[in-house]
């Protein structure tokens, strides 16, 4: 069987105890693995060998955290030390860390980010947020992960900036989500039960007024929020205090009270509610709103793109069109195979 070794972040004072007497307990002969630096080689007492492809069975590999977890997920049958749970989250912590050293670094030594504030940061932040939710619409995994990257460059810098001013730090920031969410989850950590993912909401919703008591029901309702979101959040926090729409056919039926009172009056009034309804309606049916209408958009336009690129190889012009014609080149797109 191959075994994988994991040596720690690649700081030598910070390797752990048991690789270092797992590596005396091995071959010399048969460890393997990416070049280490002197430091980590001197502290380890062990020089790698180049790795063979494929790995012989028998072989020890040894690697930083984050290479021996990207080595252990390509070789499934591997032992790892330590146990695969513990490594995955070790090496997520070294990554982690070195996004922050970057961060350190920007803040030092880049004229831009030296002079930014956490007032200037949260526009970008706000960008990132919403071009993850368009990768995650157009389904690319590598788009998504791209995106998220950037997103959680966010937090870490914006954690950075809140501990020069001595208030927290990015471990702060995320054993406090950490300890948060175990709070909120009494039916994982705990022994209260959850039936279905909306009791699951409710018991958020829950803890978190309990947690804020305070703050009446629309707590944390950030005006500035996107208005679908907003709705969303809304009707969120009115559900956490028992009044919400008991199914989606309950939600359906407020719909179509709203679409007939439009019928009547097409203002903004009216228009409003109607898609506040239609919020409701979503978010009865768990879907997320602010993702379906950006779908819906992304479809509109490329259907609309679609048709004016078949409209210009039957010779016409589709901007030039009377809106019947535009709109027969659009369905005709639509019903294509």
């Amino acid at each position: 069987m191959i075994r994988i070794i994991a040596l720690g972040p690649g700081d030598p004072d910070a390797v752990p105890a048991a690789a270092l007497a797992a590596i005396d307990m091995a071959d010399p002969a048969v460890i393997v693995g990416p070049p280490l630096d002197d430091a980590l080689r001197e502290a380890t007492g062990v020089e790698p060998a180049p790795m063979p492809d494929p790995l012989p069975d028998g072989a020890v590999v040894v690697a930083t955290d984050a290479d021996a977890h990207a080595l252990a997920a390509a070789l499934p049958g591997a032992d790892t030390l330590p146990a695969r749970d513990a490594l995955r989250a070790r090496a997520i912590g070294q990554r982690v860390a070195e996004l922050a050293v970057v961060a350190s670094r920007l803040r030092a030594d880049c004229p831009w980010d030296r002079v930014q504030t956490a007032e200037t940061i949260v526009p970008h932040t706000v960008e990132e947020a919403f071009e993850v939710a368009e990768a995650v619409a157009e389904g690319d995994p590598d788009h998504q992960a791209d995106e998220l990257g950037d997103l959680l460059f966010q937090s870490v810098f914006l954690s950075a900036l809140l501990e020069e001013d001595g208030h927290a730090d990015l471990a702060t920031v995320a054993r406090g989500q950490a300890d948060k969410l175990i709070s909120r989850h009494p039916h994982v950590y705990g022994d209260q039960a959850a039936a279905d993912a909306g009791a699951v909401v409710d018991i958020w919703e829950q803890r978190k007024r309990a947690e804020r008591p305070d703050e009446g029901i629309f707590h944390e309702l950030p005006p500035g929020l996107p208005a679908l979101a907003y709705a969303a959040k809304a009707q969120k926090r009115a559900a956490s205090a028992g009044f919400a729409f008991p199914d989606v056919q309950a939600a359906l039926a407020k719909l179509d009270e709203e679409v007939g009172e439009v019928h009547a009056d097409p203002g903004q009034h009216e228009v409003g509610d109607v898609i506040f309804a239609a919020v409701a309606v979503a978010r009865a049916a768990g879907v997320d709103p602010e993702i379906a209408v950006r779908a819906a958009a992304a479809r509109f336009r490329e259907r609309v793109e679609g048709a004016a690129a078949m409209a210009a190889e039957a010779g016409e012009d589709f901007e030039s069109l009377p809106p019947d014609a535009q709109l027969a080149w659009y369905e005709r797109f639509r019903a294509r195979p």
